[in-house]
C-alpha cells in the first residue's frame, strides 16, 4: 500500500506536486535530459566504501561548537512541541563558527571511529549542514518560508541532493549521508526520528549534540517525543492523519503493512492506538514551513 522508498528528489511533494513535475519534465524532456540525469542522488556514492569502522578506537570528535550553537538559537520549550530554530537570529561571527566546525568535521576520517561514534559524526555532521544551510541563505537576504526553496538543480527543490561535502576525498550530499551511509550502514528506524529537515513536519532538531555515549539516550528519546505528538499520528475529521515519514520510508519501520499498524498502536498516544486499524485507508501529511521562531 504505501510501502516504498523516495529519494528527497519527491520527498514531500503532494501527488498534485509530483503530477505537476512529471508534466513539465516531460514537456522538457529533450532539453533537460542532461540535467536530469547529471543529478546527484542517495545512489551516487560507494555505500561499501563507509562501510567500515574501528571497533577499538577511542577516537572522540568534539561537538561542543555545535553544542554552542544549538544552546544559543534552538528553543526546545515551544508550546507546540516543535522545536524552533532561529535562523535570522544568527550571527556572522556563529555563522562562521559554524562553518569552522563543519571544516573540522570534513578533516576526520570517520572510518577511523568506533561504530557509536562514527553515527554521532554523521547525526551531527547532517543536521549542522542543514543548519548552515538556512542560516547561509538568511545571511544572503533570501525570505526562506521553507527548506525545499534552497534547491539542489532545475528540477529539484530542496538542498539534499547538492554536494556540499568532502569527506576522506568523496563528495557528499544530504542525501549521501541519510541514504547511502547512515540507513544502510546502520538499519535503524529511529535515525528518521533525529535528522532534521529544518521543517515542522519533520522529527525535532534536538537540543543535544550526539556523541558515542548518548546515542541510545537520544534515539529512544526522539522517538517516543515525535511518535505521541499529532503530526506523527492523529484522528482528525474521522480520518487516520500519518506523517509521511511512514510513507516515504515504511519497510524501514515493519516488513508489512500488519506491522506497521503493531508499530503504530505500540508507540502513539492511546486515543490513537485504539482506532488504527477501525478507520480507512491513512493521509498523509508532511508541513514543509521552516521551524523558525513564530
Amino acid at each position: 500500500m504505501f510501502y516504498r522508498v523516495e529519494t528527497s528528489r519527491s520527498k514531500g511533494a503532494t501527488a498534485r506536486e509530483r503530477r505537476t513535475l512529471a508534466g513539465v519534465i516531460a514537456m522538457f524532456a529533450l532539453c533537460a535530459s542532461a540535467i536530469l540525469n547529471a543529478a546527484p542522488g542517495p545512489a551516487s556514492i560507494s555505500i561499501e566504501f563507509w562501510d567500515d569502522y574501528e571497533e577499538e578506537s577511542l577516537m572522540n570528535i568534539n561537538h561542543q561548537p555545535w553544542q554552542a550553537i544549538l544552546d544559543k538559537y534552538l528553543d526546545d520549550e515551544h508550546p507546540s512541541g516543535i522545536n524552533r530554530f532561529d535562523y535570522a537570529g544568527v550571527s556572522e561571527v556563529d555563522s562562521q563558527r559554524l562553518s569552522d566546525y563543519l571544516d573540522y568535521l570534513q578533516k576526520m576520517e570517520p572510518r577511523q571511529l568506533s561504530k557509536p561514534e562514527q553515527m554521532a559524526y554523521w547525526i551531527n555532521l547532517y543536521n549542522a549542514k542543514t543548519v548552515d544551510l538556512v542560516v547561509k541563505a538568511y545571511l544572503d537576504g533570501d525570505d526562506v518560508s521553507s527548506i525545499r526553496q534552497i534547491r539542489s538543480g532545475v528540477f529539484t527543490p530542496g538542498p539534499w541532493e547538492r554536494k556540499g561535502l568532502e569527506i576522506a576525498t568523496q563528495e557528499l550530499s544530504l542525501d549521501d549521508i541519510e541514504h547511502g551511509i547512515l540507513r544502510p550502514h546502520w538499519r535503524d528506524h529511529r535515525i528518521h526520528f533525529v535528522l532534521n529537515c529544518a521543517s515542522l513536519g519533520c522529527p525535532n532538531l534536538l537540543k543535544t549534540a550526539f556523541t558515542g555515549q548518548n546515542n541510545e539516550a537520544l534515539l529512544n528519546g526522539a522517538e517516543q517525543a515525535f511518535m505521541q505528538h499529532p503530526r506523527a499520528a492523529r484522528i482528525d475529521a474521522g480520518e487516520l492523519v500519518l506523517s509521511s515519514l511512514f510513507d516515504w520510508y515504511g519497510t524501514d519501520f515493519a516488513s508489512s503493512e500488519d506491522e506497521l499498524w503493531e508499530y503504530l498502536r505500540k508507540h502513539v498516544n492511546p486515543q490513537v492506538s485504539s482506532a488504527i486499524g477501525m478507520l480507512n485507508e491513512p493521509v498523509f501529511e508532511y508541513d514543509w514551513s521552516l521551524n523558525k521562531p513564530e
